[in-house]
């Protein structure tokens, strides 16, 4: 690969923003941003900013990672989330058999040993999960932690691993022990006390699945799950910033209370995003779109069709955060979770040359991965 030099209005490296200026990169990584000369290969109209990391997607371009557990399907969802800025992500299981659990590992184990760009390993989003805060989840796939699971979710060749529990229902030592494994556990779809979510958090639980929602309310003399955290400064949330899942205010009351760089953007985004469909087939049910909302039969919220570039506009629209803050929440945040900070999240000296165009109101012009 050859050197190339981009110029552009504007420049976000993840800490600065840099006016008049341009991105050399080489063999795929960064190597400076420097002031505009006549060097470039090639000038964007626009403003080129991090990639977005995206912790928790379900589907996208038609397909749902559950019903299309191969490589095929997640090259598909990656496509389809390329086109809104996200350009590396945990495509994420939605609670299911055990079989489909284990299909979905073996499809994530080759894409990454076939290189496919931004498969950064799994999230199983479930099946240990409470059943009064299930929300979408099939209740008759929700179980207790078991061998076959353990032999799933400990695999050492798909890449960054990460659950989401209730933690009332997987015991502190089987967290532990998640841990030792190096996997990310949050909490999430859980009706769990206060307590018992401190007590997760003690034995290494390090986040909490899309804050407010499908978790046990803070209330005045009960902090539950939302207290728990809120409260918890090392945590992080992801947070669902679509209008639907959580009302503006409460993202807001979110973003004070929380330390900077804990509260990451994702989508929880379902088969629709990158197409028109209306509904789709969901385990025993269906799914219906209105406008951007996603509906089950059955009447509750079932994942999202928001995808990271909007989510980045409503942050920034809606909840009144600084640009630099928006994007942040959804690249470099997210990155220095992972501990691949270095590698993503920013367009600094050695980090991966994964980047966004972004025109005036802030859609996506262009990605590259890779300096591709």
């Amino acid at each position: 690969m050859t050197r190339q030099i981009i110029s552009a209005t504007k420049i976000f490296d993840g800490y600065h923003f840099h006016t008049d200026s341009q991105i050399v990169i080489d063999a795929g990584k960064i190597i400076a941003i420097e002031p505009l000369s006549a060097r470039a290969n090639e000038h964007i109209e626009g403003m080129i900013v991090p990639g977005f990391i995206d912790l928790q997607v379900n589907g996208g371009g038609g397909v749902l990672l559950n019903s299309t557990p191969t490589v095929a399907g997640i090259k598909t969802i990656v496509a389809a989330h390329l086109e809104f800025g996200t350009t590396a992500m945990l495509p994420t299981l939605i609670t299911d058999t055990v079989e489909v659990m284990s299909q979905a590992a073996y499809a994530i184990a080759e894409a990454r040993k076939n290189n496919v760009a931004g498969v950064l390993g799994i999230h199983f989003e479930g099946p240990h999960l409470s059943v009064a805060k299930k929300g979408a989840h099939s209740e008759q796939y929700i179980r207790e932690i078991s061998e076959p699971e353990w032999a799933v979710i400990s695999r050492q060749d798909i890449g960054l691993v990460k659950v989401t529990i209730a933690p009332e229902n997987v015991s502190v030592d089987d967290i532990k022990r998640m841990v030792s494994l190096g996997i990310k556990v949050f909490l999430g779809h859980s009706n769990a006390t206060y307590e018992v979510a401190k007590a997760a958090l003690d034995a290494g639980a390090s986040g909490f699945t899309h804050l407010f929602n499908a978790m046990s309310p803070f209330t005045s003399r009960e902090p539950g799950m939302v207290g728990a955290a809120l409260l918890a400064d090392d945590a992080v949330c992801g947070l669902i910033v679509d209008g639907h899942h959580v009302d503006y205010a409460s993202c807001q009351l979110a973003l004070k209370t929380k330390p900077v760089g804990k509260l990451l953007l994702v989508t929880d985004a379902m088969s629709v995003v990158g197409t028109d469909i209306k509904r789709f087939d969901f385990f025993d049910r269906e799914i219906i779109r209105r406008g951007d909302k996603l509906n089950s039969t059955t009447g509750e919220l079932a994942g999202s069709a928001l995808d990271m570039a909007s989510a980045v506009r409503n942050t920034y629209r809606h909840l009144g955060q600084p640009l630099e803050r928006a994007l942040n929440m959804a690249s470099l945040y997210p990155a220095q979770y992972l501990g691949l900070e270095h590698q993503l999240g920013q367009l600094t000296p050695g980090a991966q040359a994964d980047f966004v165009v972004l025109d005036d109101n802030l859609k996506v012009t262009r990605t590259w991965v890779a300096g591709c």
